[in-house]
Formats: C-alpha cells, sequence, structure tokens
C-alpha cells in the first residue's frame, strides 16, 4: 500500500514536472530560434534540465521527509541508490534521444516551440519506459 502510494507521488511529481519543463522548453526554443540549431537544442534541453530537476527535487524532498526521518540509514542509502541509478539510466535514454530529435526537427524547419513539444514528448516516453523496466528489474517498487 505505501509503495502504491510512493509512486502515485512519483507520478504526480513527474507529471507537474513533465508539464513545466515542456512549457518552458518549448518557449525557450521559440525565443532562440534566430541561434543556431545546436545552440538552440542544447541552451533548450539546459533549461529543460534545470526546471524539471528543481521542482522534482523539492517535490520529492516534501513528500519523502516524514518517511525517510523514520527509516535507517543503509535503508535510505541502498533506496536512493536505486532511484538515482533507475533515473541516471532514464537520463542517458532521455538525453540520447531528445538532442537529436530536437535538432533534426529545428533542422527541417518545424517551428521551434512545436519541435521541442514533439520531441520531449517522444524523449520521455522513452525515458518512462527505461526507467519503469530498471525498477523492476532492481525490484525497488
Amino acid at each position: 500500500m505505501k509503495l502504491n502510494h510512493q509512486l502515485l507521488q512519483i507520478n504526480r511529481n513527474f507529471l507537474i514536472c513533465f508539464i513545466a519543463s515542456a512549457t518552458l522548453s518549448a518557449i525557450a526554443a521559440q525565443l532562440l530560434s534566430d541561434y543556431d540549431n545546436y545552440l538552440n537544442t542544447t541552451i533548450t534541453i539546459i533549461i529543460g534540465y534545470i526546471v524539471y530537476f528543481g521542482i522534482f527535487s523539492s517535490l520529492f524532498y516534501w513528500d519523502n521527509i516524514d518517511r525517510y526521518r523514520g527509516m535507517k540509514s543503509n535503508l535510505i542509502k541502498k533506496e536512493l541508490f536505486a532511484l538515482i541509478s533507475s533515473f541516471g539510466l532514464g537520463e542517458i535514454v532521455y538525453l540520447g534521444i531528445r538532442w537529436p530529435t530536437l535538432f533534426y526537427f529545428l533542422e527541417i524547419g518545424i517551428e521551434p516551440y512545436i519541435a521541442s513539444i514533439i520531441s520531449e514528448v517522444i524523449a520521455t516516453a522513452f525515458y518512462m519506459v527505461s526507467v519503469t523496466i530498471f525498477l523492476r528489474k532492481t525490484r525497488t517498487f
């Protein structure tokens, strides 16, 4: 029951962060439309990361502060290591898809804000699949 609640919190946090990050990334991509496509792509993705991880870290901390206070430190380290490993692997997948797709869409002339949103959705879908598989394989959730 508690794990299901924690997964719901993570999914809720992810959705909030995804919407904020995708929105601000699309705005950034459009504002940077006069820059070279590789700069637009790189800066847009950096902005997305800052927004996503800034919000996600805060929400995760607030949601779990009481839970982690009652846990033994070795269990906290084990769980956080599994989460960071899973998300880290997901980020490699995400970035490996996000940068080339956004760059490609900008190169073929798609409006920057649309290119950013499409690229974000594609990369995020692969990110979620990879994180889910890794978390299940490591039996974290």
